[in-house]
């Protein structure tokens, strides 16, 4: 058993080194396994319709394609157009600063107008803003100039969704030879494993990113209700940090009441701003969050954080995609070897099958209530 397993320590660390090597070429090979992840299941469930394997690809691939040029055509060049909003109502925005915040903070705490330099954070931002644009065309012009990352680009582009569409038709196969290839000593536990890695990573990969969608599209249809300029901006980017419990409340509500004010300056349209972030929120808490994620423990939102930087810091853009099953599987892994401690000799406070199933001994009764729980 031991040797098995520095076997499989030396394995991990071959893989590690050689992701890290390949790191640029494995990337629309990640790009895709990801894609093929999040559409199998409804794959299967279609294959569960009497659907053929081949069908239900071929239908979940042209939905996955369909949303992409969604966000292509439709929500993009909408986003880019509030961002240009925006950067152009700065003036304002600091002109209305500097009539209604700076007399209120003078007159309630005395702090001096002098204190706060903003009339020329408009004229900066914009030069700021006009460099940004400089950079990015002279990154573009010599980006077409460079006829191999035009060419590696378009064998991307193509690569992508012949890989997706080709794993998504054999994903239940490949993991089953995966499967098959395991030792037999330590495949029942391999395999448990797995299916709890899968089961955070689906509960918080697949049913988070709904939760995130939903409350993106529950606040940017509030917010042009209540008709606030930036609602597509403000409601895309509250729903997109969601993921990190209140964070996106709290900054979708702060930016969405500066916006109401700035744009009609009255209590009724905070006030429904307000109202909008609060049915949002609402409906996270019962009605989002227990459908689509459930009751499964999912990953911690500092741990999400922690390991898309630390990812993205050694592999590049490659850890980003890694970042989260990788998560998945360290803090199965984690809860394991606890449950293993725990149930060792070493610990002291029951048996353990060496599997991370616990015997608790029977004469404390709180450990025998709950081994029964």
């Amino acid at each position: 058993m031991k040797s098995t397993y520095a076997y499989g320590l030396a394995a991990l660390l071959v893989v590690g080194w050689l992701i890290w090597l390949l790191a640029p070429v494995l990337t629309p090979f990640a790009v895709a396994a990801l894609l093929a992840y999040l559409g199998d299941p409804l794959a299967d469930r279609l294959e569960a319709w009497k659907f053929s394997r081949t069908w239900a690809v071929i239908a979940v691939f042209g939905m996955l394609s369909l949303l992409v040029v969604f966000l292509l055509i439709v929500v993009v060049p909408m986003l880019g157009r509030q961002a240009s909003r925006l950067i152009a109502g700065i003036p304002s925005a600091v002109a209305w600063f500097q009539s209604s915040v700076v007399p209120w903070l003078t007159a309630n705490f005395g702090v001096s107008p002098e204190s706060f330099e903003v009339s020329s954070l408009a004229e900066v931002m914009k030069e700021n803003w006009v460099g940004a644009g400089n950079v990015a065309a002279t990154v573009l012009l010599s980006i077409s100039k460079s006829g191999m990352t035009i060419f590696g680009w378009a064998v991307n582009l193509v690569l992508i969704p012949v890989v997706t569409f080709y794993l998504l038709r054999d994903w239940d196969t490949l993991t089953a030879n995966v499967r098959e290839l395991l030792p037999r000593m330590v495949e029942p536990t391999v395999s448990r494993l797995a299916a709890q890695a899968d089961g955070v990573l689906a509960s918080f990969l697949r049913g988070q990113l709904l939760v995130m969608t939903a409350l993106g599209t529950i606040y940017t249809l509030g917010l042009w209700a209540v008709g606030i300029d930036l609602a597509l901006l403000i409601g895309a980017g509250a729903g997109v940090i969601s993921f990190i419990p209140y964070l996106g409340t709290i900054v979708g509500l702060g930016a969405g009441l500066i916006a109401a004010w700035i744009q009609f300056g009255d209590l009724f349209h905070i006030g429904l701003v307000a109202v909008v972030f609060g049915i949002g929120q609402a409906l996270e808490g019962m009605v989002l969050t227990p459908l689509l994620v459930g009751d499964r423990i999912g990953l911690h939102p500092v741990a999400v954080i922690f390991a898309v930087m630390a990812f993205g810091q050694l592999f590049g853009f490659l850890g980003v995609l890694l970042a989260l099953p990788a998560a998945a599987v360290i803090m199965v892994l984690i809860r394991y070897a606890h449950d293993v401690y725990i149930g060792s000799g070493v610990y002291g406070q029951g048996k353990g099958d060496g599997e991370g199933n616990i015997e608790p001994d029977e004469e404390d009764p709180e450990l025998v209530e709950a081994a029964d729980a």
